[in-house]
């Protein structure tokens, strides 16, 4: 037979129909490169996209979904596209819609895994002895049920909390396993009774006819596995399966594909290896690595051609991550220049990492670094942990540079500092209620809503404060029992806590000793009396004696530890304070000055909460051993954990668009100790071609990686030519130019400017004046010293009359 003749008979095999569809054209595949071209045409079999970060993943994904609905390959309700997020769901639907020119309907199963998984429940809920009209329990109503049960089996919740066997449960519903088939090794969770425990849940699950979210992926896989028929019939429906962030699925998730695709295995996944970040809660990156082996005959197409950063800053990503052996492994590559070399730099502590990194994105607005000039919605700092972002805060706070905490409240606002600040101004002060109320029953102490409605009661009865009506019910016998003992103990802590405070309160500092832009505030005058306790150590005795530390220490959930970190860390912050009064005043001011005035504000995150995220430049500070790897994930998961933190600083480093700087610092101080640090491993696997070392000379003996060593010196000690040094930026050489203006013989950092409330301010209301950070402003109103000022610009900020001159002198002074 001719060609001709095989290419007719050939097309006579293929329906009118569908080479009509195919004859369409596509001009989304016009857009596309060599690789994203391969992986969107290669529709038959399985397919990995092995895509790089910023490789245009998203744009060949959606291309390929156009592709098989323009071709004619598959109807709408045929594809079976997961992915991790709505926000993504809703944009890849967009997406195809406009690259096939039309509005998109019946695409019924383009979804989360959960959405979807509630669709195919819904439909089969008999199947698990469930009604089609269950209910999905929220993390509160599962916490609330779990404490039932644990109560039920006389187990003490203190100890064993529910958090913490919720935590158990939803790893083993990742892992797919059902109470009947949890292995022997993890019968000793939760105090040898989690496996009891699970299957009693369930139990009660079915009899309220609820589902938690784990049980959505594990019910629908439990069908698949028992009911082959229910399995075959959406094998036929969902021909073509398209998944995206292939590398965060756990093992459920890959089961519930791995059974959906085992029919027709005409599957594509879309991931990168070097970007599965999310162990901890359940990603399993060998599900990605083993692909080739689950789909043989698999089509791997490596995306390589990145479109977001420069050539310098990818091999620098590339020279870290090729450490790993756990790796499919690729190579980015990029048509654009090189660009800026990513730039390392070395502090001598974390406050001067704070205060370059602010200087750095000052100079940058205004262009001084050899850039277009970048502004502060372009920038963004990336940390390994969130306790990290209090000396950012502090410091962009000081200076008023606007930054935004994505991902979580700013520092001062998280749940567990405002705990633990209530609890230090109830130590200075008994008479705020405000803070009474907050922390009277954190951590529990069995007093409930009615024993503190008699408090409110006993308070408002003899006209004095809560503290002092909580001592007139305990003495009237109005309380008893275990809530009766804790009251006491918590009054006799606070009665015992203020008197350190009254009895250590310092002298004034003198006037010279302030901070450059007025914002930090110094403690009210207080009597210097008795022996001299560091209000540091008192703070720690505060968290301590008041079982704060212990709640947090016995909390078994996921968040317990960063907030015990962010916990040390607020202990930190009081080193650069007097006493818990300026510190408590400082803090006041902070929260005083937020403003959302729409201005552009650098970005604050953790590079778990970047991933996905692109920015022009990009600061990475606190890359340390220990701080970066994390030392506990890597010593509960070792070479693993190291491993994924590794794949984390990829993460990080590629999130830059034109300008990475990574930083460490050789000392930072936790509970109020020098320790030394030693830089991250990942350092000296950076290509020297690709770094520019910005590290002064001196600051470590050897290169600038983990090898070199550094002596824990206290930073105020440290020679101040060795400073100049590090700090020659603009903003750095202004602060000690007005410094050296007021006399001083060296800048210090660690300050307490002092208000005087009994002062008699020399500006009135209406006046105009001008700051040098924040500009010209009129008075608005006066309390001693302090000033509450409308800036033109910058809103309302409150500062102390000495940094502001009337506006008609503003250009004598030399700022």
């Amino acid at each position: 037979m001719s060609s001709f003749d095989e290419d007719e008979a050939f097309a006579a095999a293929v329906p009118l129909s569908q080479r009509a569809m195919a004859a369409r054209p596509a001009p989304y595949l016009d857009e596309l490169n060599p690789a994203q071209r391969e992986a969107v045409e290669a529709l038959e079999g399985p397919v990995l996209m092995l895509a790089g970060a910023g490789t245009g993943k998203t744009k060949a994904l959606t291309a390929r979904i156009a592709h098989l609905l323009n071709s004619g390959k598959a109807r709408p309700n045929e594809i079976l596209a997961v992915t991790f997020t709505n926000k993504a769901a809703r944009e890849m639907k967009l997406r195809v819609a406009r690259l096939l020119g039309m509005e998109l309907e019946g695409m019924p199963w383009l979804g989360t895994f959960h959405a979807i998984c509630v669709k195919l429940l819904r439909r089969h809920a008999e199947l698990v002895d469930l009604k089609s009209n269950f209910t999905i329990l929220d993390t509160d109503d599962q916490i609330r049920l779990l404490k039932q049960l644990i109560a039920a089996a006389n187990i003490d919740e203190k100890r064993w909390p529910a958090r913490h066997l919720a935590q158990v449960i939803d790893n083993w519903k990742n892992r797919a396993w059902t109470p009947e088939n949890v292995p022997t090794a993890e019968a000793g969770a939760f105090d040898n009774k989690g496996v009891a425990l699970y299957r009693a849940y369930q139990a009660r699950l079915r009899t309220l006819n609820a589902v938690d979210f784990g049980d959505l992926l594990l019910h629908v896989v439990t069908i698949f596995q028992r009911h082959e028929d229910v399995l075959a019939q959406y094998q036929r429906w969902f021909r073509f399966i398209l998944v995206d962030e292939y590398q965060d699925t756990n093992v459920a998730q890959y089961l519930w594909l791995r059974l959906l695709a085992g029919a027709h295995q005409n599957i594509c996944c879309v991931g990168d290896d070097d970007q599965s970040i999310y162990g901890w809660r359940g990603a399993e990156v060998g599900n990605i690595l083993r692909f080739e082996k689950d789909f043989p005959g698999a089509t791997v197409i490596r995306l390589e051609q990145n479109y977001r950063s420069t050539a310098h800053i990818l091999a620098a990503a590339s020279g870290v991550i090729e450490a790993n052996k756990g790796r499919l492994g690729k190579t980015l590559w990029t048509a654009a220049d090189g660009g800026e070399k990513v730039r390392l730099i070395g502090h001598w502590d974390g406050e001067e990492e704070a205060r370059w990194i602010g200087e750095e994105l000052e100079a940058m607005g205004q262009g001084t670094r050899g850039l277009a000039p970048l502004g502060l919605d372009q920038c963004a700092i990336l940390v390994r942990a969130s306790h990290q972002m209090r000396a950012f805060e502090d410091r962009f706070l000081t200076i008023g540079l606007p930054y935004r905490v994505i991902g979580g409240p700013r520092f001062y606002e998280r749940m567990e500092i405002r705990d633990a600040m209530a609890y230090f101004r109830l130590a200075v002060s008994p008479e705020d209620d405000l803070a009474f109320e907050r922390i009277v029953n954190t951590p529990k102490r069995g007093l409930g809503d009615k024993a503190q409605q008699k408090i409110q009661i006993a308070a408002r009865t003899n006209g004095v404060s809560l503290v002092e009506g909580a001592k007139i019910l305990l003495a009237a016998k109005g309380l008893t029992g275990k809530g009766a003992k804790a009251l006491g103990t918590l009054l006799d802590g606070l009665e015992r806590w203020h008197r350190a405070v009254v009895g250590t309160a310092p002298p004034l500092p003198d006037d010279d000793d302030v901070l450059d832009d007025g914002l930090f505030a110094a403690p009210e005058p207080g009597v210097t009396a008795g022996p001299q306790v560091s209000h540091i150590e008192l703070a720690q005795t505060i968290l301590e004696e008041s079982g704060y530390t212990a709640y947090w220490q016995n909390d078994k959930s996921p968040e317990a530890p960063g907030r015990l970190e962010n916990l040390k860390e607020l202990v930190k912050a009081l080193e650069n304070f007097e006493n818990l009064q300026g510190f408590l005043e400082h803090v006041s001011l902070i929260m005083d000055n937020e403003t959302d005035d729409g201005e552009p504000k650098v970005t604050l995150m953790t590079l778990h909460g970047a991933k996905g995220l692109e920015f022009p430049a990009v600061f990475l500070p606190g890359w340390e051993d220990g701080l970066f790897p994390n030392q506990r994930a890597m010593d509960e998961t070792g070479l693993k954990g190291l491993e994924e933190e590794r794949r984390l600083a990829y993460v990080g480093i590629t999130r830059a668009e034109r300008l990475c700087t990574i930083s460490f610092a050789a000392n930072r101080r936790i509970f109020g100790q020098w320790q030394s640090a030693l830089p991250s491993r990942f350092i000296d696997e950076l290509p020297e071609e690709n770094v520019d070392v910005l590290t002064p000379p001196g600051l470590y003996g050897g290169g600038y990686g983990a090898a070199a060593t550094a002596q824990p010196v206290r930073s105020d000690l440290h020679d101040q030519a060795s400073r100049a040094d590090v700090y020659n930026s603009p903003g750095w050489k202004r602060m000690q130019a007005r410094s050296q203006s007021r006399g001083m013989s060296q800048p210090r950092e660690s300050r307490n400017v002092t208000i005087d409330l009994d002062a008699v301010s020399s500006f009135g209301l209406g006046d105009r004046v001008f700051h040098q950070k924040f500009g010209y402003g009129a008075v608005t109103a006066i309390e001693g010293d302090k000033l509450e000022i409308a800036f033109d610009k910058a809103g309302v900020k409150k500062v102390v009359a000495k940094f502001v001159v009337p506006a008609d002198s503003a250009g004598d002074v030399p700022f």
